[in-house]
């Protein structure tokens, strides 16, 4: 046995591989005259064979920047969509880069990446900061997870101005789809009536469509001339109106499977669709919009309708309730009703110095 009692005292006693493939053997015994004290000083002894010399042992120096951009832009290609991916890589090419390239990634201190933030602040927006602090934050995640380095400095985001928010009204919207010619009214129909994003649209096919049920799903889009999934990465289905159903009825085409395309069948480009949106706007005196503008008027107009906020997230497709709560201001009902609600609670009221009973029911909440 490797340890044993020889006497009164306990020892070990044992061959053992070395890491250049010599045997020796070890032998010795424990400054606690225990079989577990003897147990552990064996394996202590075997450790300190097997330990590499202070010579071999080397530090682990974490990569600079510049080099650990390539294996970061590497993982975004699995995780993220081509746009994200093209974003990511303008941003650290012109912006990151230049700043941190020559650093290595365990000297990028939280004192550096303020100044970084503070100097870009001049003379970008605080929103396109963070959008450069979120890559550099990410890249940092990444290069902790595959162990370069050992922890990530914290990053302040920069507080932003909340975006401004603009959405035709019920009137404006009537003008606008007046001023819309052709088969480009359907498409501005669709957009006001669906709140489909401008790449849903343009990557519509006809399968998608179910002109009996009256509703459609939004299963791609195109972004950058790559189609894909939906922004949240799911599908959808819409139902549609009578308006925008029969509209898609009308315009019912051979030219191709995208509902809208060239005459050859061909999908459109972006460029190509602003130009006619920007036709009827001004037709109709409206003010110059985008086409993601008729995405804020869909829910907008069902917000003021009175549609719950949960329906309104479901059928934008946002991904949380957060995004689609920008739009609850615009509820005309919920503040007054829900104040209302006071009223029938009252069970008595106060005159003088006493109480007079009411008829109204005591309202249970």
């Amino acid at each position: 046995m490797p340890v044993r009692r020889i006497g009164n005292q306990w020892r070990y006693r044992k061959w053992v591989g070395l890491r250049d493939g010599r045997r020796v053997r070890i032998s010795g015994t424990p400054a606690i005259n225990t079989k577990q004290a003897a147990e552990a000083a064996e394996r202590a002894h075997i450790e300190r064979l097997w330990s590499p010399p202070a010579s071999e042992k080397k530090e682990i120096v974490a990569p600079r920047f510049e080099e650990f951009v390539e294996q970061f832009l590497a993982v975004a290609a699995t995780q993220n969509k081509p746009s994200t991916q093209q974003d990511k890589a303008s941003i650290l090419t012109h912006h990151l880069t230049p700043a941190f390239g020559r650093k290595r990634l365990s000297d990028i201190s939280y004192a550096a990446i303020q100044d970084y933030a503070a100097k870009k602040a001049q003379k970008l927006a605080k929103k396109t900061v963070n959008n450069h602090l979120t890559v550099l934050r990410r890249l940092l995640v990444v290069a902790k997870k595959r162990g370069v380095i050992q922890a990530i400095p914290e990053i302040e985001w920069l507080k932003a101005p909340d975006p401004e928010f603009d959405f035709l009204d019920f009137e404006e919207a009537d003008r606008l789809l007046a001023g819309a010619d052709g088969e480009w009214r359907t498409m501005i129909l669709v957009a006001l009536r669906t709140g489909m994003r401008q790449g849903e649209i343009l990557a519509l096919r006809w399968e998608d469509v179910d002109l009996v049920k009256g509703q459609l799903s939004v299963r791609r889009s195109v972004t950058r001339n790559v189609i894909t999934t939906p922004k949240s990465g799911r599908s959808r289905d819409i139902p549609l109106g009578d308006d925008v159903l029969a509209a898609l009825k009308a315009h019912r085409h051979l030219r191709g499977p995208l509902v809208f395309c060239t005459d050859l069948g061909r999908m459109l480009k972006k460029n190509e669709a602003k130009h006619p949106l920007w036709r009827a706007t001004r037709k109709a005196g409206l003010r110059h919009i985008g086409w993601h503008l008729l995405r804020h008027t869909f829910a907008s107009h069902l917000v003021m309708r009175g549609v719950p906020i949960k329906a309104v997230q479901e059928l934008l497709g946002h991904a949380t309730i957060e995004m689609t709560m920008r739009y609850a201001h615009l509820s005309p009902h919920v503040p007054r009703e829900a104040v209302k609600l006071l009223d029938k609670s009252r069970s008595a009221a106060h005159l003088g110095n006493g109480w007079a009973k009411t008829d109204e029911p005591l309202l249970t909440i």
